[in-house]
């Protein structure tokens, strides 16, 4: 069984970073919704203490939409969606972040399911 790492991350220009400790060794997920499939994002999720803003909190612009439960901010500098926020299932703060956005990841290696947003 694989452990968590520590990861950096950050937007395309680094106006936003981040730290997230995730085990990318475990199935992502990439979604067909309008959104993820506009983003291209590969999602791992991970509980609130698993993550932490490094800076760029006063560059982030929040957009929600639809049931508006799921903050996808992104760096109003560049326009990257390097992470969202909401509630998870259990109603406690989950932290959904794009792994395409964190340092020192072979995006080859990883594993990936689709989820039906689409279908929501």
């Amino acid at each position: 069984m694989s452990q968590p790492k520590t990861y950096a991350g950050s937007c395309h220009c680094a106006a936003v970073t981040f730290e997230v400790t995730a085990d990318l060794d475990q199935e992502l997920v990439t979604c067909n919704c309008s959104i993820c499939s506009r983003t291209g994002a590969i999602m791992a999720f991970t509980p609130r203490q698993a993550f932490t803003l490094k800076s760029g909190q006063a560059s982030l612009t929040d957009y929600q939409f639809a049931t508006k439960r799921v903050h996808h901010v992104f760096c109003s500098v560049c326009g990257v969606r390097a992470f969202s926020f909401g509630d998870g299932p259990d109603g406690s703060l989950m932290y959904v972040v794009n792994v395409r956005c964190l340092d020192g990841v072979t995006l080859s290696a990883l594993k990936t399911k689709e989820f039906d947003g689409r279908s929501l």
